[in-house]
């Protein structure tokens, strides 16, 4: 991680800072809905966060949390990418890194920072720079073909999240088939299928975060 330079504690040693965690995906994927549907299991599980968003020219999903009421609107910040979206998450993560450090300045026990890319294609990748791990969301409106495309941002992932499995039947998706294609290019790296307005799949997202980033079972 290259973040900018960690406070120094009463010992001398420098902190620790927030885990990093980054959401990509198309766009109309469900990124901002994952996030609100993260954001009650997390403050339950006792996880002290914030969220980053990111969009081209306006701070559209930066407002929705916050007038969500279900964040304290301070712990959001947002980032305007002005170009490409994956171009302030991959080729010059700066003014990201920027924003989670300020949030950091502003709420010293944070432990966990969300960063949402701005909607892009498959091609999307988070730097390691800016993220410790990350997640890709694709939604089943798009199409079942989407695994055999084997874009970037599907495959390198972390965590591939299939989302709005309700609609499967309505779009003419065998979601079994999807689900199992996506395992099979993933070779068996996780794969979790969500349905965000009920909640479907949410906690075992928040377990992959808690488990591989925060590191509580």
């Amino acid at each position: 991680m290259l973040h900018s330079p960690r406070p120094i504690d009463d010992d001398g040693g420098a902190q620790v800072g927030a885990a990093r965690v980054g959401i990509g995906g198309p766009v109309g994927s469900g990124k901002t809905a994952l996030i609100e549907a993260l954001i009650p299991v997390l403050q339950r599980r006792g996880i002290d966060f914030a969220v980053v968003t990111n969009d081209l020219v306006t701070k559209e999903d930066a407002e929705r949390l916050r007038r969500s009421g279900l964040i304290d609107p301070a712990r959001v910040a947002a980032v305007e990418a002005g170009a490409c979206p994956h171009t302030v998450i991959r080729e010059d993560p700066t003014l990201n890194i920027a924003a989670g450090d300020e949030l950091e300045m502003r709420f010293p026990g944070l432990e966990l920072i969300l960063f949402e890319s701005g909607g892009d294609n498959l091609a999307s990748t988070f730097s390691l720079d800016l993220v410790d791990w990350w997640i890709f969301v694709i939604d089943v409106a798009g199409g079942d073909d989407i695994p055999r495309k084997r874009g970037p941002g599907l495959l390198r992932c972390d965590l591939l999240v299939v989302n709005k499995i309700d609609l499967a039947p309505h779009v003419g998706v065998d979601l079994a088939r999807m689900l199992g294609e996506a395992r099979q290019v993933r070779d068996g790296r996780p794969v979790i299928a969500t349905n965000l307005k009920t909640c479907t799949g949410v906690e075992a997202v928040a377990d992959a975060i808690s488990s591989a980033v925060l590191f509580r079972l």
